[in-house]
């Protein structure tokens, strides 16, 4: 991937940094997945907090996503006031004070379900939508080997029975495979464990006599690998935008990345190097150990080794060329989730030409 994003007329046009995006490869990305699962049978339900957009859930939705997931009931309650009709919170909610009560209007208005792992958050959502005229569904969260959040397999079942009897309908059981992130090599193997886990999880409800209508997998890196077998819906998010680290775990190029941070070089500094305008506060501060520094310069083969607030500063050999001050590059960033959570709007391009500007719809909607 070069390092052309924009043309001269739209590098006129944009004050940095900022996040510019481009629609065709966000549709293409959007229309591969959709594809894949089509294929496999398996329901798409995309994670809208990669994008946290009213107008990039419309159109995953009009790819054939059966609904979208969603990681807070703030960001259920955006997406829910705009339009969208059935929902998974995918975290082990403890809605308990202002909570249980935004949880139980988020119910009255859209088809929802809840994750939980725990007696204690079982209890609280059964307290949350008692007597409501429309009460959420629930999906047991598993641990299948990322060491986060979610029950072992095989207390899968005992979980669901007291939910059940606390007059919550169980719906199935849910899991995320973040130790496919670990590198090539361990995508493979997360994607078994996913499936592996989620097959025992889903016996165990059977053997406590409840069925499970919704096995559910969830990771970019994953998704096209634990498509099968038991699995019956995939809930991918980054592979909307991809970034650097998604691209470095599926072993491929940048080109399928559909997200950059546009930044101006602000100054030569004293080591010969240069400095952008796109620090933590924009790029983030992820970092893997299998990834140098916070973001590669496109056109420059270069990353950005060190970041502070405001600046991004890459080193190069002496001699190196470099942009000139008051150019614009082009960053693309390690991980793309959090970066939208830190501006207010999107960009959207196509062929090097600004089409639109697209609001981060629950960009802070955190709880």
């Amino acid at each position: 991937m070069d390092g052309t994003w924009l043309d001269a007329d739209a590098l006129t046009r944009i004050e940095t940094p900022t996040i510019v995006v481009d629609l065709d490869r966000v549709d293409a990305n959007i229309a591969r997945m959709a594809t894949v699962m089509r294929e496999r049978e398996v329901a798409l339900r995309p994670h809208a907090k990669t994008h946290k957009s009213l107008e990039f859930g419309r159109r995953q939705l009009g790819a054939g996503a059966v609904g979208l997931t969603v990681a807070t009931v703030g960001e259920a309650e955006v997406f829910a006031e705009g339009g969208v009709d059935d929902l998974f919170i995918a975290y082990p909610l403890v809605p308990i004070g202002r909570k249980a009560e935004r949880l139980r209007d988020v119910a009255e208005r859209c088809t929802l379900s809840v994750g939980v792992d725990s007696r204690t958050g079982a209890e609280a959502i059964a307290a949350a939508v008692r007597g409501a005229a429309a009460r959420p569904t629930a999906l047991v969260e598993i641990d299948c080997g990322g060491r986060r959040s979610g029950v072992l397999p095989e207390a899968a079942g005992s979980l669901a029975r007291l939910c059940q009897d606390l007059g919550l309908e169980v719906a199935g059981v849910f899991t995320h495979a973040g130790h496919g992130y670990a590198g090539t090599e361990a995508r493979a193997a997360a994607a078994d464990d996913e499936v592996a886990g989620l097959t025992l999880a889903a016996d165990s409800l059977r053997a406590e006599g409840i069925e499970p209508a919704v096995v559910s997998a969830g990771s970019t890196p994953t998704a096209m690998l634990s498509a099968r077998g038991a699995v019956t819906e995939e809930r991918p998010g980054t592979y909307l935008f991809s970034d650097r680290l998604q691209a470095a775990v599926a072993g491929e190029s940048l080109d399928g990345v559909a997200l950059v941070v546009a930044a101006t070089v602000v100054s030569h500094g004293t080591r010969g190097g240069f400095i952008v305008d796109s620090g933590a506060k924009i790029l983030g501060k992820d970092v893997a150990p299998f990834l140098d520094g916070h973001g590669w310069v496109l056109g420059w083969d270069a990353a950005i080794d060190r970041v502070s607030d405001h600046h991004g500063v890459v080193e190069l050999a002496d001699g190196a060329a470099r942009p000139a001050i008051g150019e614009v590059v082009f960053v693309v960033p390690n991980h793309v989730c959090p970066v939208v959570n830190l501006v207010d709007d999107y960009l959207v391009a196509r062929r090097g030409r600004l089409v639109d500007r697209w609001p981060v719809d629950a960009r802070g909607r955190n709880s």
